[in-house]
């Protein structure tokens, strides 16, 4: 069973804030629906153009799903954060229409490092599990050099 958390949703203007600027999660449908210290929750539903040919979500979709639950958890606490490393685990398929569901939780925070885990369910079935690890930046900001 998933704790069900929840904030305010100005709790983590940081989190909120990357995440609206995040095209490409929300141009596949992706939506923030919870967000706090250390955690999140996104909700994607599994479209046409991301099936593959085994008629099943393609596995860059339910990943891309968890990194960005990932993303708007160790970016909460304020600093700029970036992932330094993730894997994921698939568990069972997800299918076109399904509406998936990834919660990210932070589980530690070690210097300018942190540990997260996400679980990706349809319902109460676990889809994937997946681990971020992160590195929050000396600089606060993000934006591209103008010499690029």
């Amino acid at each position: 069973m998933v704790r069900e958390v929840t904030h305010t949703a100005d709790a983590t203007p940081a989190a909120a804030a990357m995440f609206a600027a995040d095209e490409a999660s929300r141009g596949l449908g992706a939506e923030l629906v919870e967000q706090g210290e250390g955690t999140a929750v996104l909700r994607m539903t599994v479209t046409p153009g991301m099936v593959n040919g085994h008629g099943t979500a393609h596995g860059g979709y339910v990943f891309l799903l968890a990194d960005s639950a990932f993303a708007c958890a160790c970016n909460s606490h304020g600093p700029v954060t970036v992932a330094a490393g993730a894997d994921i685990t698939f568990v069972a398929p997800a299918y076109e229409g399904d509406v998936l569901l990834a919660r990210a939780e932070e589980r530690a925070r070690f210097g300018r490092s942190g540990l997260y885990d996400v679980t990706v369910l349809r319902g109460d079935e676990v889809i994937a599990e997946f681990r971020g690890r992160s590195r929050s930046l000396r600089s606060a900001s993000t934006t591209p050099k103008e010499s690029r």
